[in-house]
């Protein structure tokens, strides 16, 4: 894989989104066993949402797959170049990548959950068959079907054949595999994610922002879990906000003061400010400024992403200075934190490590890097 020539990878990449397009009703049909199970065993609506395949959205993963293949290779690029006084020519150049392996010149291995078990086999089945047609080797993308999660313990014992982990799914699995990987992992546990509408926030903005923060889909990790609204306009702002959530089938778990403008809500318990809902539920908090409102979201967030909306320049820059996120947002809604969104083709993931990789991971950020060195004879004295 890692001399594989651009045009190869690209022409299979585009290949691939083809071959999904082509294969979509086989896609959707194993896909409705996966929802049809998921409606048995009681799964929220948001989270069969979440698993749900259409056209549209099997459209987007063949469009994610098309816009990689058109992104720059980031094997071999060079990232810095320096000579020596000893006339040592020193270049330091990406090399090894993982996820979005095609592009990146990699191997990867997939196991996915009993959840979505035949839609992931479908899909696997038509990229990978497609890949072999493209003379990609075989293996180049390798699918575990096994469900158990023992399969993962195994996993993350193979040091030195795996070179980098990236759990997707609930805390716990995530927290599972950090706690026992041999392996290095680019993670987030979870995506409590905020929304801050400061005293002078257009609130016409704000309300269109925070309804698509929540309610455009509520099972993923960068739906908005808290709302944060300014003392000096939370009686204006928060009934006809609340409104709109209700209609929409949002449960409300507000504080005391929120409750005091709008009684018919849940109260708000200390651990719902941690909760990541990933379902049609919002906590709502009425805070007397920008720093209260960041030091809530520094005390119960997730480092994920969170946004402030405000016309006041100073407040801006004092929010994304000061909230430590992964994607820190001014006016737009955290539903923007997404790798085809940022223009990176997809992601594998988003992380909210503070090491190496942040927010949503690409082709890039999966990029490891070595020093190639050019000398005429020197030695070291």
């Amino acid at each position: 894989m890692a001399h594989l020539d651009t045009k190869v990878k690209d022409r299979a990449l585009k290949s691939m989104a083809k071959a999904l397009m082509n294969n979509s009703s086989y896609i959707i049909g194993e896909n409705i066993k996966d929802v049809e199970n998921a409606k048995n065993n009681n799964m929220s609506k948001a989270l069969v949402d979440r698993l749900t395949l259409d056209g549209k959205r099997i459209k987007a993963m063949a469009d994610s797959l098309t816009d990689i293949s058109r992104l720059k290779d980031p094997v071999g690029q060079v990232l810095e170049r320096r000579v020596r006084p000893n006339a040592l020519l020193i270049k330091k150049v990406t090399s090894d990548c993982v996820g979005l392996s095609l592009k990146s010149g990699n191997c990867v291995i997939l196991r996915g959950g009993s959840d979505a078990i035949n839609s992931n086999t479908a899909i696997f089945e038509v990229l990978n068959d497609e890949a072999l047609k493209n003379k990609l080797p075989e293996g180049a993308i390798t699918m575990i079907k096994g469900t158990d999660r023992s399969i993962i313990k195994d996993l993350l014992a193979q040091e030195g054949l795996i070179d980098l982990v990236m759990p997707r799914g609930g805390e716990s699995l995530i927290r599972e595999v950090a706690d026992n990987s041999k392996i290095p992992v680019i993670k987030h546990y979870k995506g409590v994610c905020h929304t801050y509408v400061d005293e002078s926030a257009d609130l016409d903005m704000a309300t269109h922002i925070c309804f698509n923060a929540k309610v455009q889909r509520p099972g993923v990790c960068n739906a908005m879990e808290t709302m944060l609204v300014n003392r000096s306009i939370a009686k204006k702002f928060l009934p006809r906000m609340i409104g709109m959530f209700k209609e929409a089938g949002v449960e409300i778990r507000g504080c005391l003061e929120t409750k005091s403008i709008v009684s018919d809500i849940n109260e708000a318990r200390e651990e719902d400010w941690y909760t990541e809902y990933l379902d049609l539920i919002l906590s709502v908090k009425v805070v007397g400024d920008a720093d209260e409102a960041i030091e809530h979201i520094m005390k119960y967030g997730s480092y994920h992403s969170d946004a402030i909306v405000t016309k006041n320049k100073k407040t801006a820059e004092k929010f994304l200075n000061e909230v430590d996120s992964a994607c820190v947002y001014v006016n737009a809604s955290t539903r923007f934190t997404d790798g085809n969104q940022f223009g990176k083709g997809a992601e594998i993931g988003i992380s909210t490590d503070k090491i190496h990789a942040r927010g949503p991971v690409g082709a890039e950020e999966l990029t490891s890097y070595k020093y190639v060195i050019y000398g005429k004879g020197q030695v070291r004295k």
